[in-house]
């Protein structure tokens, strides 16, 4: 058993249960560990992160220091390049093995790459292990023919005949950190230079985290699959787990395993069938992971080839009314407007907000994604863009880019008594149901202090199709003479 330290680099795994990296590194050196998170030096403004988000991975880095600190041990905080700062800490703590887990975005895996080779070239043993991120991680799957999957179910097939890895405990014993070692200490939002924002986030840390997969799974997880669908009803039908799987607060594969045994300990045929709607949610995180990880360029472009070049509109005017919650369709003003108070969006109307953007004012998804990502507490690459390729008809298993939904009818159909869209929508609140559901006569306004719709559903649908269809035919055609 090795008497130098091990250095433990967090990442997206701010907990302690179920990490297979701080597990294995306490166990090889007697708990003599450097647990260390670096912190990006960027200021003021990044393309894909905002200050609700940063907020809460503020909290969770506390959280995570006062479980260390139970331990017996601290959190070592250094701000910079990871590259640099983690050299620095190999260098000061004399640590003879680095620990930490894979990643699946290109930027993450740009840096680990230079992280291994930093490591190896000072002769640092490197553990670089799976189970950070998703539950069956990066590379694990390929169909038949040894190509990434491109289709939901047939991947999903796949995906449950591999065994789930068992759970790790979180470390028992003494932990011990060399206590020379300089910390920066805990960061806000103000570490950023960000403007604080009145947007209310969940609790942060390892404990919150598992306290909400508890509660969804003694009572609304039984009624996930008929419920899922009605924002009005969350966060009494939802797991809310998004943002504590994001940062790794609770590992997938406890959400996994848990959710499966609550599963398997139900009689009742249809709660059971509902839990298993949920597992494959849990399929589906891994699925766009495995996409991007396969495919980082859909970060800039189309998945599919043949909708790159599509002529989107520009129209900073209507991309602001979106994002201001300000377009006259109640049910995407209700979703905008609750991402706005909340870092979160029901699942559902995140759908209907991106179609909306991408079919009925034809904006470029990129817009959206990236409006997405600065206000999600959950915001992750690969999900958020995996969903808006698939609303914009250009990803992965995308709904066909014919299948133009009608928000009018998708309130009506997910929140008829309009509860969901008074409660974010006040000038609304007064609005009979009615008022809700259907398109104003032309000129007409559903309320008073609240805006006509802004285009024409009908008619933005039709010049939608003709649009895709002209550029899908030239795309084609293009391709069959290449």
């Amino acid at each position: 058993m090795s008497t130098a330290p091990a250095l433990v680099w967090f990442r997206r795994d701010l907990r302690l249960s179920d990490h297979p990296a701080l597990h294995g590194a306490a166990r090889a050196t007697n708990g003599a560990i450097v647990p260390a998170y670096v912190l990006s030096d960027w200021k003021k403004h990044h393309r894909w992160t905002g200050e609700p988000r940063q907020r809460f991975l503020c909290g969770a880095l506390a959280s995570l220091a006062q479980n260390l600190a139970a331990l017996g041990t601290r959190l070592v905080l250094r701000t910079g390049d990871a590259v640099a700062e983690l050299e620095r800490l190999l260098e000061e703590s004399r640590a003879a093995s680095l620990w930490f887990h894979l990643d699946v975005d290109p930027f993450g895996i740009a840096t680990e790459q230079k992280v291994i080779a930093m490591a190896e070239r000072r002769g640092v043993a490197v553990h670089a292990l799976p189970g950070g991120v998703g539950i069956h991680e990066r590379g694990a799957l390929v169909s038949g023919s040894g190509r990434p999957y491109q289709v939901y179910a047939p991947y999903a097939r796949a995906w449950r005949k591999l065994v789930v890895p068992e759970l790790l405990r979180a470390p028992r014993g003494r932990l011990s950190t060399p206590a020379d070692l300089r910390a920066e200490p805990m960061p806000d939002g103000a570490h950023w230079q960000l403007p604080p924002e009145q947007t209310e986030v969940s609790a942060p840390g390892e404990r919150a985290a598992r306290a909400r997969l508890s509660s969804f799974l003694r009572g609304p997880a039984a009624r996930y699959a008929a419920e899922r669908d009605q924002p009005a009803a969350t966060p009494a039908n939802a797991s809310r787990l998004s943002q504590d799987l994001r940062f790794g607060l609770v590992s997938a594969r406890e959400a996994w395993h848990r959710a499966a045994r609550a599963r398997d300990d139900i009689d009742d045929a249809g709660a059971r069938q509902s839990i298993d709607k949920f597992l494959g949610e849990m399929i589906w995180r891994d699925f766009f992971f495995q996409v991007l990880w396969h495919h980082p360029e859909v970060l800039d472009v189309e998945l599919n080839p043949l909708f790159r070049g599509l002529p989107w509109r520009d129209d900073p005017a209507a991309l602001r009314a979106w994002q201001d919650g300000l377009t006259g369709f109640p049910i995407v003003d209700a979703g905008m407007r609750q991402l706005r108070a909340t870092g979160f969006m029901h699942n559902r109307v995140r759908i209907i907000t991106a179609m909306f953007l991408t079919k009925d004012l034809r904006l470029d998804w990129r817009a959206g994604e990236q409006w997405f990502m600065q206000r999600l507490v959950d915001g992750d690459i690969a999900n958020n863009n995996g969903n808006w390729q698939w609303c914009a008809g250009s990803g992965a298993d995308a709904a066909p880019y014919f299948r133009i939904q009608n928000p009018w009818s998708q309130s009506a159909r997910h929140d008829p008594a309009g509860d969901y869209i008074r409660a974010w929508v006040p000038e609304l609140r007064d609005a009979p149901a009615t008022a809700l559901h259907e398109p104003p006569a032309p000129g007409q306004r559903c309320a008073p202090d609240y805006p006509p719709p802004m285009v024409n559903h009908a008619h933005e649908r039709e010049e939608t199709l003709q649009v895709f269809r002209a550029h899908l035919t030239s795309a084609r055609q293009k391709a069959s003479k290449s």
